[in-house]
């Protein structure tokens, strides 16, 4: 019986005895599973889970009903019950999830709510308890009208993106019943984060594709680090191209055609983008979402956890309903085909990925989340650890090479266009990798490829930081 009881619990507390005198050690348990996800705490039952037993479970099943109705308000739906295990009697206290959050424990002319983080009850901060009251309310943070006309701003964005992707107008009527405005035509928070202007401070994707496997100084460790403000299309599309700039499609040959090996699927990047987008708790401020690229991996993390509370490393993906914390976003976002209404988007971002060439099951995608972050994990399909190696192994042979000439240095010729970024870099030792490719014709990613094989031959190097330094041709 003790077995089912932990089993079944998405949380749980054991307790050896009830705390009567000191009801705030189990009552803030009782506060956080009804703010959260539901729980259980089983009185009777030592740390390691093992019974101990009650020595009189009637007069602390009583206790427990009276504390919980004069200890927390509003009263949340609990069901006791009381069972035997190895001969000893156990009381198993369920909380059900509350709708009428938050829930307070008050003692002493004071009250305090708590939440769930890990295996732990804890005080909930401010931005938490804001966002319990509007889940309470049965309001969402995107559906609150602000003070702002819409006639103020400009949606230049979202109507040709409408038109373009839902193959129909977006008309006037539209920002009323898509929940942008209200009747009297003044903006929802959700209309303000899809105005062509930055309305919305915390609207923001701070974007970096990082040099090796670790994070480090933007000024010295980053190829590239782009901040983004303004409107949620403009973030998506941004993002996206972010991603694209700074990743390579690789291609094996075949008898008759070739094979496309991009490093990441680009459905999978738009979905986890969307995610973050969507899903975001906007009422924390100071927060951003951040695109971490590394050269193994792609690393996406928003504000807020998620919204049902529960760790999502501690679910399983497939049995993961559809819980929106912007449903106005949503919804919109759905009507332009940018996400479904039933939740897939975390399985489209594994389908996705399993489906590239030379995926491995080692390759599949991570989602990881506590009470403020949530964070997608995409490898690197064409990555191995051999790449570290052979990076090392270059600047090995370049110092040599640079230093102490052996006949084993033969250089081999530069091509045309290598020749070319080397003009360019010696005119202007500071122009930018997106001027040398204007320049030269061909993109950013190819412009850094042909650098970093320059680089490594001892043709070139990089003096200062990333944004104000020069390039060096030796």
């Amino acid at each position: 019986m003790l077995d089912r009881y932990i089993a079944e619990a998405t949380q749980c507390d054991f307790k050896q005895a009830l705390e009567a005198k000191k009801p705030k050690s189990w009552l803030k348990s009782v506060c956080a599973f009804a703010n959260g996800i539901g729980g259980t705490l089983l009185f009777g039952v030592d740390d390691d889970g093992r019974p101990v037993g009650l020595e009189n479970i009637k007069d602390d099943s009583e206790k427990i009903s009276e504390l919980i109705k004069t200890r927390i308000v509003p009263v949340p739906q609990v069901v006791i019950e009381t069972f035997e295990e190895d001969g000893k009697a156990i009381l198993a206290l369920s909380v059900l999830p509350g709708r009428s959050t938050p829930y307070w424990y008050k003692a002493d002319g004071s009250r305090e709510t708590f939440i769930r983080i890990g295996n732990e009850s804890v005080s909930a901060p401010d931005y938490t308890v804001n966002e319990l009251i509007l889940k309470g309310s049965n309001q969402s943070y995107d559906a609150m009208v602000t003070g702002e006309k819409r006639s103020l701003y400009s949606f230049t964005l979202l109507e040709a993106t409408y038109r373009e992707r839902a193959g129909i107008p977006f008309e006037l009527s539209d920002y009323t019943s898509f929940g942008l405005t209200d009747s009297n035509g003044f903006l929802t928070n959700a209309g303000k984060l899809m105005a062509d202007q930055h309305a919305v401070y915390n609207s923001r994707i701070f974007c970096t594709r990082w040099n090796g496997l670790k994070k480090g100084s933007v000024f010295d460790d980053a190829l590239d680090d782009k901040e983004y403000a303004g409107g949620l299309i403009s973030l998506l599309q941004n993002g996206r191209d972010f991603v694209k700039n700074n990743s390579h499609v690789r291609f094996a040959k075949a008898p008759k055609f070739r094979i496309d090996k991009p490093d990441y699927a680009e459905r999978a990047v738009t979905e986890a983008i969307v995610n973050a987008l969507i899903h975001r708790d906007y009422i924390l401020m100071g927060a951003e979402i951040h695109i971490d690229m590394f050269d193994d991996r792609l690393e996406i993390s928003s504000p807020g956890g998620m919204f049902s509370g529960s760790p999502i490393q501690d679910r399983d993906i497939s049995q993961i309903g559809s819980y929106r914390r912007n449903p106005v976003i949503a919804d919109l976002f759905h009507r332009m085909r940018f996400m479904e209404r039933r939740g897939s988007g975390l399985h489209r971002i594994i389908s996705e990925t399993e489906r590239l060439p030379g995926y491995q099951e080692s390759m599949r995608p991570v989602f990881l989340s506590d009470q403020s972050s949530f964070k997608v994990i995409i490898y690197n399909v064409n990555y191995t650890e051999n790449d570290n190696q052979n990076d090392i192994l270059a600047n090995s042979v370049q110092s040599d090479c640079t230093e102490n000439y052996t006949e084993n240095c033969i250089e081999k010729p530069l091509s045309e266009r290598q020749k070319a970024i080397l003009k360019a870099l010696e005119e202007v030792p500071n122009r930018s990798l997106e001027e040398v490719g204007r320049i030269i014709g061909s993109s950013k990613t190819t412009v850094w490829y042909h650098i970093q094989k320059l680089q490594k031959a001892g043709k070139i190097r990089h003096e200062g930081s990333t944004k104000s330094g020069k390039w060096i041709v030796l």
